[in-house]
Parts: C-alpha cells; sequence; structure tokens
C-alpha cells in the first residue's frame, strides 16, 4: 500500500532538486492522483476531484502541472487505447514503467509491478549496443471471465 507521506516527500524533494516549489495547488493534484493511484486519471478526472478540495484552482492549471510531473517523471503520460491521456504515477525504485494488462471487453487495468524484461534489456544492448533507459509494455486482450460472460464490468453485460 501506498504511504501519501512518504511519497509526498519523495516528490517535493525531486522537484526542489529540479528548481520547482511545491506549490498547494500541485500538492493538491499531487494527493489526488496518489489517493487514486489504480484509477489512471485523465487531466479532466483530476481536475475534478481536485475542484471538490480547492474550488479556486483551474483546468489550466492542472494541465499544467501534469505536464510538468510528466517532464520530471513522476508521473507517466499514457494512453491505454480509448483516446484519452491519462496519468500512471512512477514508482520510487522502479527504473522503469511498470506495464499493464487491459481488458479489450471490460476496460478494466491490471498493473504489472515487475521488470520482466531484465534480460531483453541486456540482450538489446549486447547485441545492438543500445542501452535501454526506459520501457512500458501494455498487454491487450480479455479475461476469461470476460469472454464467458461473467465479468460484472464487462461492456456487453453493461449494455
Amino acid at each position: 500500500m501506498l504511504n501519501i507521506t512518504t511519497e509526498m516527500d519523495r516528490i517535493n524533494r525531486h522537484l526542489m532538486a529540479n528548481g520547482y516549489k511545491l506549490t498547494t495547488q500541485r500538492e493538491i493534484i499531487l494527493r489526488v492522483l496518489l489517493e487514486n493511484e489504480m484509477d489512471h486519471l485523465s487531466a479532466e478526472g483530476v481536475f475534478m476531484l481536485v475542484k471538490q478540495q480547492y474550488s479556486e484552482i483551474g483546468l489550466a492549471t492542472v494541465y499544467r502541472t501534469l505536464e510538468l510531473l510528466a517532464e520530471l517523471h513522476v508521473v507517466e503520460k499514457m494512453n491505454f487505447g480509448d483516446g484519452v491521456a491519462r496519468y500512471d504515477l512512477r514508482g520510487e525504485g522502479h527504473e522503469h514503467m511498470h506495464h499493464h494488462l487491459i481488458c479489450e471487453d471490460c476496460g478494466s487495468l491490471t498493473e504489472i509491478k515487475d521488470d520482466w524484461l531484465y534480460e531483453i534489456e541486456q540482450r538489446i544492448e549486447r547485441e545492438f549496443g543500445f542501452k535501454v533507459t526506459d520501457h512500458r509494455l501494455d498487454f491487450t486482450g480479455t479475461y476469461k471471465s470476460c469472454s464467458k460472460g461473467e465479468c460484472k464490468r464487462s461492456r456487453k453485460a453493461v449494455s
């Protein structure tokens, strides 16, 4: 489970090391991201949750903050095939971004925190002289429960 205080301290140190301050707006946006880490929120989703706590914040501020956090590799800007940019936190101690299983039927997302590509990275460096600095892997498919019509989240079951 994510310790929000520890993560906020880590991110604050990262911001300061790059010449940025943890403003009130940035802190609220980060808290929303941390509290909803598994939801892979869009900018609009972040904005709606932030607005509940800090009504003065504007959508442009949320966008600017998310872009800054992406630039500093605090979050990763991602698209899971639905045309919406979503933001995913990069974990401390993980050299690379984590991976995802994306169900084409129900839209559910499962994160894989383990780095399964280490041996492939070593082979790429050995054979091509190319040092991998980051990677991201998304698997798309269908869960057995969805294909059997047993998944309660299935788009087919909802319609």
